[in-house]
């Protein structure tokens, strides 16, 4: 687990692929800290399998302040893609951001166009353990809104490269909704890739502000080594 960034009010790191966001991180820290009952806040999630930025405060009055922005920019990105009207005091533009980029299965096509915005309605089966399209709303669905642009395509068009930007954050939300189109992340077994290895999914980038000072904060990681990665590190070159 590398830390980025750290001081009195908050944490940021790059999670590993395999440890959760919601009790091996804090665990982790703690232990790194040497004080089993440091005060951990988790403000947002990744999936096991996936790895990435993450921002934790250290303290509850950080913690709130950090959710709230996460809180404020989800109403801003439902206003921004007509799932809400703004009213008064509501946020112009989103302060959390949050950028991924994934590897999909084939490239842009009829279902899936090079940039655009995927709008579905999810349904988590807890029992399960997996998330389902359906198409209408009803009790248990949730909708589940994203913008992409495709980065660039292999040249046998078997897999692309894709940025991804969360308006909302669904359970396994862009496993399902790249899934749903036939578009799978490289790795994602549960929802159809054939692709052997982990999950190709990274939380590339990350944008708030200090919750104590106001700076913004933004970060940055490059892309991870190995496969499939590689093919398109050799596409940027």
């Amino acid at each position: 687990m590398n830390i980025l960034y750290e001081d009195t009010a908050l944490v940021v790191l790059d999670k590993p692929a395999g440890l959760t966001s919601e009790e091996g991180v804090p665990a982790a820290l703690r232990q790194r800290w040497g004080r089993p009952d440091a005060y951990v806040g988790v403000i947002h999630r990744l999936d096991t399998g996936v790895s990435g930025l993450m921002v934790y405060a250290r303290t509850p009055g950080a913690a709130a302040a950090l959710t709230k922005q996460v809180t404020e920019s989800q109403q801003a990105y439902a206003i921004l893609d007509g799932r809400a009207e703004a009213g008064p005091g509501a946020p112009a533009q989103p302060c959390f951001l949050k950028t991924y980029r994934a590897v999909i299965a084939g490239g842009p096509d009829e279902q899936l166009p090079p940039e655009g915005i995927l709008r579905d309605y999810l349904f988590k089966d807890s029992r399960k353990g997996r998330v389902f399209p359906v198409s209408r709303p009803r009790k248990g669905v949730k909708e589940a809104v994203l913008e992409y642009r495709i980065a660039a395509t292999a040249e046998d068009g078997a897999f692309s490269l894709a940025d991804i930007t969360l308006h909302t954050g669904r359970t396994h939300q862009i496993r399902v909704q790249f899934a749903s189109r036939k578009h799978p992340l490289w790795g994602d077994g549960k929802y159809g890739s054939r692709a052997k290895g982990a999950i190709a999914l990274q939380s590339a980038r990350l944008q708030f502000f200090h919750p104590v000072s106001g700076e913004k904060m933004e970060f940055a990681l490059a892309m991870p080594a190995g496969e499939p990665w590689d093919l398109f590190r050799a596409l940027s070159r």
